[in-house]
């Protein structure tokens, strides 16, 4: 018998949530997501010396204050990386706005243009690209006004059905809901035990895809930040499922069927279609005790690790 990812891939594209190049080059998924924590991770493990480099010697070439030239450089690694990637796989790479933009829709935009200039500098088309944006109001309007651009999107750090909406109404490429945070919270706040059909992570993904197809919404869903191999298991069937490597390796390893749980056609039940203005999404939210945290703390834990990544761009300046 297949192992359970070779059957999870026969219905479902697996993404690699990492941004190590070899571990990349090991996996060979369909695409992969990177993230300013694990961007940090690469860049600590010193095994892109090479990389880091040449970032820092094009920073010392710039003229103007320091604390302008580090996030330049701290972008250009991004893409680094990025391209690196797009090299091995034959389909997305997806490059994060930096977190602390989450709540300014025009200088998100125009990280976003930088990004996709830079990418175009090194003969990789924006058709090979997404950028990682966090799904506020904010970044939701940065997103639509992108799209129309030309530039694709995928809006992270979701995890509620008005975020999903106002992100289709956007005409958002692709979306992230998060599972294995969502899971994190209930259980914090006293419940389980779960298992993977009674998880509330898979629930909303499960809910959102209904939504999405229920609608004939073309927005790409794709779960993630998965806990364990049962949510996966769960979500077998979604449009993409991104997966750290120590997940997929366990997939890999693991023998018995995996049937499909999400069909485009066998929608039962699903929500009616929402039509969010500006102050009917932020009351929606607002009324979600669990998206509402999680989404500030994704943010602040992105933030924290971009600003590590600047604190170590600045003491390797020198």
């Amino acid at each position: 018998m297949a192992s359970k990812l070779d059957q999870l891939k026969a219905v479902t594209v697996v993404v690699a949530d990492t941004g190590d190049i070899e571990t990349v080059r090991r996996l060979r998924p369909q695409d992969c997501t990177t993230n300013p924590t694990l961007l940090l991770k690469a860049v600590k493990s010193g095994d892109y010396a090479g990389i880091v480099d040449e970032a820092l010697g094009w920073g010392k070439s710039l003229s103007g204050e320091r604390d302008q030239i580090v996030p330049r450089i701290a972008d250009r690694l991004a893409v680094s990386f990025g391209a690196e990637l797009a090299r091995i796989v034959p389909g997305r790479v997806s490059t994060e706005v930096d977190a602390d933009l989450s709540f300014d829709t025009q200088a998100t935009v125009a990280k976003a243009r930088a990004l996709i200039a830079d990418y175009a500098a090194r003969g990789i088309g924006r058709e090979r690209i997404l950028i990682k944006i966090a799904a506020t109001w904010e970044g939701i309007r940065a997103a639509e006004i992108l799209q129309r651009e030309g530039i694709d999107t995928n809006l992270t750090l979701l995890f509620s059905l008005a975020q999903a909406a106002a992100c289709a109404d956007a005409g958002v490429f692709l979306i992230s809901p998060f599972v294995g945070r969502i899971l994190d919270w209930h259980v914090k706040n006293g419940g389980g035990p779960y298992t993977g059909e009674t998880d509330p992570g898979v629930f909303s993904v499960r809910t959102i895809y209904a939504y999405y197809k229920r609608h004939g919404i073309s927005t790409v869903v794709m779960g993630a930040s998965f806990r364990n191999a049962g949510e996966i298991e769960a979500l077998a069937g979604c449009d993409r499922l991104t997966i750290s490597p120590a997940l997929i390796d366990e997939l890999a390893a693991s023998e018995g069927e995996l049937p499909r749980r999400l069909l485009p056609d066998d929608i039962t039940d699903a929500p009616e279609r929402l039509s969010l203005d500006e102050a009917a999404f932020r009351f929606a939210f607002n009324e979600d005790a669990m998206a509402t945290e999680k989404l500030a703390e994704g943010i602040r834990a992105f933030v924290a690790d971009l600003r590590s990544l600047r604190a170590l761009i600045n003491d390797r300046l020198g």
